[in-house]
């Protein structure tokens, strides 16, 4: 749910509380409240991550974008929450070539558990490619190290080679 959905539906829970009250159904009162608890928690720990997530999928990007400017404090989500918030963040910043916001979001993002070592393999190629283009290069070599000790696909595998090919040679 986006933040003014979930103020829509708290201001209806807060009203059918009311009516609960005063018609003294004071169990119906107390579950109302617990649905408006759950509701706030979840706004600061899940937030609009995994619809976000469903259109980064469709690539329906600018979705995705709107939906991750609705959490205004991301430090307050989940771990699983945080770790594809920032992810998400850093593609579509690459995507509008803002290399320091995106570099910033893989950073963050490098530092939170994945469920599969490829995903951590694919926001280290994601800092590598952007060291390269600051041409970084010992930054480079060292999210490429990390990136080959974990288990990753053949396709980032490719993608590691490529990226070490790319470093010059009196740069090694």
């Amino acid at each position: 749910m986006t933040s003014k959905a979930r103020a829509v539906v708290l201001v209806l829970a807060f009203i059918l509380s009311l009516w609960a009250v005063y018609a003294q159904a004071y169990e119906v009162a107390v579950m109302i409240a617990g649905g408006m608890g759950y509701l706030v928690w979840s706004h600061f720990r899940e937030g609009t991550v995994f619809i976000a997530t469903q259109a980064f999928q469709r690539k329906d990007f600018e979705k995705a974008k709107r939906l991750l400017t609705d959490i205004k404090n991301p430090k307050y989500l989940r771990k699983r929450r945080r770790n594809y918030y920032e992810f998400m963040s850093g593609n579509l910043a690459l995507k509008e070539e803002d290399y320091e916001a995106a570099e910033r979001h893989f950073q963050i993002a490098s530092l939170l558990p994945f469920r599969r070592p490829n995903d951590k393999a694919i926001i280290l190629v994601n800092l590598a490619n952007i060291n390269l283009r600051k041409r970084d290069f010992e930054r480079v070599r060292g999210y490429i190290a990390v990136a080959r000790n974990l288990e990753v696909t053949s396709r980032i595998a490719q993608i590691i080679n490529r990226i070490e090919n790319e470093i010059p040679k009196d740069e090694q």
